[in-house]
């Protein structure tokens, strides 16, 4: 039995990773940590991590930017593996997740669908085909109306995965709004929706003459980032300090 800790358990993923595990006969949750302890719980919470006393196979991060560099202090005194899903990490936070990596497994995905880390691939393929014949590239995302940070992480992510197959130096836009310009050959513009319940969408169009090909993804539900949180948690439990993904749990 792998046994779990969910930092974050009292918010909407924490509460719904929460029930996923208690019909997993595979892993425990045996604690959890949030500033908000007005829900009740069958397992102990701590209103943070520090105070957490209880032995684990990893922990499951579900919290807030702010609350990151805590955990990853945390995971490396207690030696132990984390599943990094909080999103918005600045810049100073990502090279700690990094240098923690050396210490500890680290498995960080700004997306745990499998649909999505799928995606990743198939647009890598595409980018390799498609710009070269001039096609621009364009990332449209949409989110609930709660939603913090813009654009996702997921965006982000699908656009480095392009990038990255493409090596040519692409440019981020944001906002086209503040340029009068046309856009670049190297460029992938990102837009962000929020509304409603979006739960989560994202679209890439590949823009050519004449032609347009578009790949799209939509999360009707956030049982599906839960589901893939809990089988991360499982794969990482006893590996080897480094950094892992979403791909090394699906085998991509």
């Amino acid at each position: 039995m792998i046994k779990l800790i969910m930092h974050g358990c009292n918010g909407k993923m924490g509460r719904m990773i929460t029930g996923i595990i208690r019909e997993d006969k595979d892993v425990e949750l045996v604690a959890g940590v949030d500033n908000y302890t007005g829900v009740p719980n069958e397992y102990p919470v701590f209103s943070e991590i520090g105070k957490c006393d209880v032995e684990a196979d990893a922990v499951i991060d579900f919290s807030n930017a702010g609350a990151v560099d805590g955990l990853l202090d945390y995971c490396v005194e207690k030696n132990l593996p984390v599943v990094l899903c909080t999103t918005g990490l600045s810049e100073e936070q990502i090279k700690k997740v990094e240098e923690t990596s050396k210490k500890i497994a680290v498995l960080k995905s700004a997306n745990m669908s499998l649909g999505i880390n799928l995606l990743l691939k198939l647009l890598k393929d595409a980018a390799k085909v498609l710009s070269p014949s001039g096609f621009d590239i364009e990332i449209v995302e949409k989110h609930h109306n709660q939603k913090l940070d813009a654009p996702s992480g997921t965006a982000i992510a699908l656009a480095d995965s392009i990038s990255e197959e493409l090596d040519n130096g692409c440019e981020y836009t944001y906002d086209r709004s503040q340029v009068r310009r046309k856009r670049e050959k190297n460029e992938i513009g990102i837009s962000a929706v929020r509304g409603g319940t979006i739960v989560g969408e994202h679209e890439v169009i590949f823009a050519g003459e004449d032609e347009v090909i578009e790949f799209k993804h939509t999360a009707y539900s956030r049982a599906v980032f839960g589901k893939g949180a809990v089988e991360a948690g499982k794969f990482l439990a006893g590996r080897p300090a480094g950094m892992y993904d979403m791909s090394d749990v699906i085998g991509l």
